[in-house]
């Protein structure tokens, strides 16, 4: 059989491209954090959730259509993505003092 005959199976390679925002959103938080490692989380219909945490503890989130395309950003972005929530990951997050009050009042609030 010669090389690249009719029964040779291919994969259709139209994956959605990475929106330029995303990964320059992505790039901007890393260069401003020394660095970043990521956490993509499914969220149903909206898509997927890509969590960022910066070498500096600072983390942020941005949100994709999909997980193939966070997974996409990020590699076109240059962050490493960890595939679960390793303790390591979780021991380097700084919460904001700002956040730390907006969690205080919604537990003073119920």
């Amino acid at each position: 059989m010669a090389d690249g005959s009719d029964t040779t199976l291919t994969v259709d390679q139209t994956a959605e491209q990475a929106p330029d925002g995303l990964v320059a959103g992505i790039k901007s938080f890393a260069a401003g954090h020394g660095g970043a490692k990521a956490v993509i989380e499914y969220v149903g219909k909206r898509g997927a959730r890509i969590v960022l945490v910066g070498s500096d503890g600072v983390w942020a989130d941005q949100f994709a259509d999909g997980t193939d395309v966070a997974r996409q950003a990020c590699a076109q972005a240059g962050v490493d993505v960890e595939n679960a929530w390793e303790r390591e990951l979780m021991d380097q997050m700084r919460p904001s003092n700002d956040l730390w009050r907006s969690m205080a009042r919604r537990t003073m609030a119920r």
